[in-house]
């Protein structure tokens, strides 16, 4: 039985929407407001301040790492469109050998964590790598991995699948006749592509770019690993609240208030520039894929073999590293299953961990990505939009901010969940639900309203039809997401290494340790059983879209 109270009625979707307000108020906005209120404060003065800020603006060793930090994220984006949108465009204009092969290796590259590919990169082009060695046997000298250059390298392959994604599904929504109306006009190729189909799917570009441009700005894992003195916001932030060093949190807090600062004027940014330049079509007539043969064939697909081998070889690397055992002083005793013993023995709790916490965190995303989606799209209004932000919020914040906002709201009465298991589960929530939301309202968006009409009008009642035809409708949609969440679960580091404790610690945490470390094997194990995980979950996806994956 329904009541109303007022205007509202107090049904089902009613307490949803406040549970969901109420919840991600509680583990969003007030960890964020907790971070900002700290950032206005001082050990070195009393009251309101802004000397933190000033102190940030004024002293070098602190404003360089923001210079730094969008140096690299810029640069970052420029090299992965130079080599995402090309690859789109000949991936969906010409028939590629392995076309398939290619996608899945693209995604696959993109889903392993970065940290991972940093690592690997030190056992190829490191000081004592594999291949610095073989410059050394001819007497040159090879590329260095670390620094700036090496940065960018490593997020230039991890990254630019989003350019690729992004503009592979504008590309293929162009209504052919435009092209061939400018065609018809006497238009060359390379002209058309530049005034045409490049700003028709600018849009797009721009969305990747701010993919780009976030996920290297929130990376701790890479430039820790190779920075070697280049340090950017993260690696600050972690050194000002996170290390043995650390005495100023609230510094800690001033630098991740201006590292979301930077995300909302990307975000800002991006909107300014789609808002001047969006372009809808019916896209009836798709574009025709272009037969190549013979030598033209191989020469435009080689390129984008080398770049996908380029990509996917850190996750090789860690599979045969896995296999190597060495002494202390690094040299091979031999390659046999030792490491996994290893592992088995000294970092089963990290194993366990990574996924009870991630199966857990998934059951409560899916539950959630159901509800939430059907809101977003079924019950639109003021309240929708609000939850709407509030759940893609997270995208805003990095995972390390997010990991210092839940520990200082949540270090002292009447909620101490700082230490326990509760608090991973619930970053990795809040981080994740995003992908299945986003998933979920896709696949709804497409379902026709009339299916869930028609059971209303047989008498079923509106609660009923949702549980048992629009749920179980929207479950394939869902479930896609679900386990794109779950392959970013158990890779999370960012807010893992702010949260953890020495029984909550898991598989992302143990490689960072055993890579700093210097204990190669052992690390190679754990990525090992990472990228297996990432391989089967993305398989899973594969089958569930039909080889069609969407990232957020």
């Amino acid at each position: 039985m329904k009541e109303r109270l007022g205007k509202v009625k107090l049904d089902f979707w009613f307490f949803t929407k406040f549970f969901v307000i109420v919840s991600m108020c509680l583990f969003i906005v007030y960890p964020f407001y907790t971070i900002l209120t700290k950032s206005v404060f001082s050990n070195k003065v009393e009251g309101l301040t802004l000397y933190n800020f000033v102190r940030f603006f004024t002293k070098p060793y602190y404003y360089q790492t923001l210079i730094r930090s969008l140096v690299v994220c810029s640069v970052t984006v420029i090299t992965t469109t130079i080599i995402g949108v090309p690859i789109a465009y000949v991936m969906t204009r010409y028939n590629i050998a392995g076309k398939q092969i290619l996608h899945i290796f693209i995604i696959m590259s993109l889903m392993s964590p970065p940290f991972i590919g940093a690592y690997s990169w030190i056992i190829l082009m490191g000081r004592n790598g594999l291949v610095s060695k073989l410059f050394k046997f001819f007497g040159a000298t090879a590329p260095t991995i670390y620094g700036r250059e090496g940065i960018i390298f490593v997020f230039t392959l991890h990254l630019f699948p989003y350019i690729y994604l992004y503009t592979s599904g504008a590309m293929n929504s162009i209504d052919a006749s435009l092209e061939e109306a400018a065609e018809n006009l006497g238009m060359n190729k390379l002209k058309r592509i530049w005034t045409i189909t490049l700003p028709v799917i600018l849009p797009s570009i721009l969305a990747g770019c701010v993919m780009v441009f976030m996920t290297a700005l929130a990376d701790f894992g890479t430039p820790m690993l190779l920075g070697e003195g280049y340090t950017v916001l993260p690696v600050l932030v972690y050194n000002e609240y996170m290390s043995e060093s650390a005495v100023n949190p609230y510094m800690a807090s001033a630098l991740s208030v201006i590292i979301v600062f930077c995300s909302l004027a990307v975000l800002a940014f991006q909107k300014l520039v789609i808002d001047k330049r969006n372009y809808q079509m019916s896209s009836l007539r798709p574009p025709q894929e272009t037969e190549l043969h013979g030598w033209k064939r191989f020469l435009v697909s080689l390129p984008i073999y080398i770049v996908v081998f380029l990509a996917f070889l850190p996750q090789i690397v860690v599979v045969c590293q896995s296999f190597v055992e060495r002494s202390f002083s690094g040299m091979v005793k031999g390659i046999n299953l030792n490491n996994y013993k290893a592992i088995l023995s000294r970092l089963g709790t990290n194993i366990r961990n990574t996924y009870v916490f991630s199966l857990v965190a998934i059951v409560f995303i899916i539950i959630l990505g159901i509800l939430v989606s059907y809101i977003l799209v079924r019950k639109k209004g003021k309240v929708a939009s609000l939850i709407d932000t509030l759940i893609m919020f997270p995208y805003v914040i990095p995972g390390s901010v997010l990991g210092i906002g839940l520990i200082v709201a949540f270090n002292r009465k009447p909620m101490i969940l700082v230490g326990t298991s509760a608090i991973m589960i619930i970053s990795y929530i809040v981080r994740k639900l995003p992908y299945t939301v986003r998933s979920g309202s896709a696949f709804l968006y497409q379902m026709d309203p009339s299916v869930e009409e028609a059971s209303i009008n047989l008498g079923v009642s509106p609660m009923k039809t949702f549980f048992t035809v629009t749920a179980r409708m929207m479950l394939p949609g869902v479930m896609s997401g679900a386990v794109l969440s779950w392959i970013t679960c158990i890779n999370e580091l960012s807010s893992s290494i702010m949260l953890y404790s020495g029984k909550t610690s898991t598989i992302a945490v143990a490689i960072y340790q055993e890579v700093t470390r210097m204990s190669d094997g052992t690390a190679g194990a754990l990525a090992t059983i990472l990228t297996v995980t990432t391989i089967i979950s993305l398989l899973i996806v594969f089958r569930l879209t039909k080889g069609k994956v969407k990232i957020v």
